[in-house]
């Protein structure tokens, strides 16, 4: 239940901060370049260790390359919104439909691994929670912002968008507790793949013409720390685990 909570106010929170704080790009860029450091992380420590130590077969990296080609295809329909790609799009030429469509799949399948997490505060949940906000605060500005701006496109319901998202990964985590536990490695195989591709797209997107840019350093740092504190917290439960 905790879960479920925590998946539903990341979604609002980031969207609420959206709709008031949405015109500052620049504070959206920064929340998902921390949180692209932290995704990476998180997918490194927790993720693929969880995957590879698990006594399934040796093809696991097919599913893993699976869920980056997976959040490719993903990314046709929200036009790469997850990296903060709202200023490009006017409500005439992004579908929310399709916006809808992309986000939920892309939400509803990291829900499924959640399903067989041992502790409420694991460090995938919160992986998932850190990555909601940004994606949250993106759609909150887009949604709540544009719409002054563009009066004459179709006013879609926004608050139905902003739901859907929501529930969508408690919804798959719904879903994962009809899977054989089995199956677990597979599902965390292919989210990895999601959370290496949009991480490491934020982080290198980010850095344009290849200059450094310490801030944009420091963010990533960051993001990488916090992650580890909470791979460091959760890492003594974790010992009973195969090897």
């Amino acid at each position: 239940m905790i879960t479920v909570l925590l998946l539903i106010a990341s979604v609002m929170a980031g969207v609420f901060l959206g709709k008031h704080f949405g015109k500052k790009e620049k504070l959206a860029k920064n929340l998902l370049i921390l949180s692209a450091g932290f995704l990476i992380t998180i997918c490194l420590n927790e993720v693929f260790p969880q995957v590879y130590t698990s006594e399934t077969g040796s093809n696991l990296g097919i599913f893993v390359i699976g869920g980056v080609l997976l959040q490719m295809v993903l990314e046709a329909l929200t036009k790469g919104f997850e990296h903060g790609h709202f200023h490009h799009h006017s409500e005439h030429n992004i579908l929310p439909a399709a916006l809808m469509v992309g986000l939920f799949i892309h939400a509803f399948i990291e829900g499924i691994p959640l399903a067989n997490e041992e502790h409420d505060f694991s460090p995938y949940l919160l992986g998932i929670v850190f990555h909601n906000l940004p994606i949250s605060f993106i759609l909150g500005a887009f949604l709540f912002n544009r719409k002054q701006e563009a009066k004459s496109a179709p006013s879609y319901p926004s608050m139905l968008i902003v739901a859907l998202f929501a529930l969508a990964s408690p919804m798959g985590m719904l879903l994962g507790n009809y899977f054989n536990p089995d199956l677990q490695p597979y599902f965390l195989a292919i989210v990895g793949g999601i959370f290496l591709h949009i991480s490491s797209v934020i982080i290198f997107e980010s850095n344009k013409n290849h200059n450094i840019d310490w801030i944009k350093i420091g963010l990533v740092i960051l993001g990488v720390s916090l992650a580890l504190v909470m791979h460091l917290f959760h890492s003594h439960p974790h010992a009973g685990h195969h090897h």
